[in-house]
């Protein structure tokens, strides 16, 4: 699939609609970056930390290592002195980040990664196109 052709599908399937999920926002987001970045999508991970679990599995996943506030995405590229880059998506102005996602995002920062807030597929192609020139 085409840039072009990813930008009509998103268009059509989103047409009309007040408001898109953060699911569908980060669906887009990923796979723009799979057309554009071909050569570094085995490097833009996902981290499911969100949607419904039940006590059990939340409870396992905790045990794993599973963090409250860690954002949705990383790029596991360094550039301009940053070991990497996490992304948190938003849907839209309605989306706030959560106290641990501020506090998260401080404490990565502090650590020498770069982190950015996304609200829009645009955002979200800026701060890459940004972050690897």
């Amino acid at each position: 699939m085409t840039i072009e052709e990813l930008h009509k599908e998103w268009e059509r399937r989103n047409k009309g609609k007040v408001a898109n999920s953060e699911h569908d926002l980060q669906v887009s987001c990923v796979n723009w970056f799979r057309i554009v970045y071909r050569q570094y999508s085995h490097l833009l991970m996902t981290i499911p930390n969100g949607g419904y679990r039940t006590k059990t599995t939340a409870r396992i996943m905790r045990a794993e290592g599973q963090l409250s506030g860690v954002p949705d995405m990383f790029l596991a590229i360094a550039r301009c002195g940053y070991h990497g880059l996490w992304i948190e998506m938003k849907n839209g102005k309605a989306g706030r980040l959560s106290d641990n996602q501020k506090d998260m995002i401080v404490r990565l920062e502090k650590e020498g990664y770069a982190c950015r807030i996304c609200r829009t597929r645009e955002e979200f192609e800026s701060t890459i196109n940004s972050y690897l020139c």
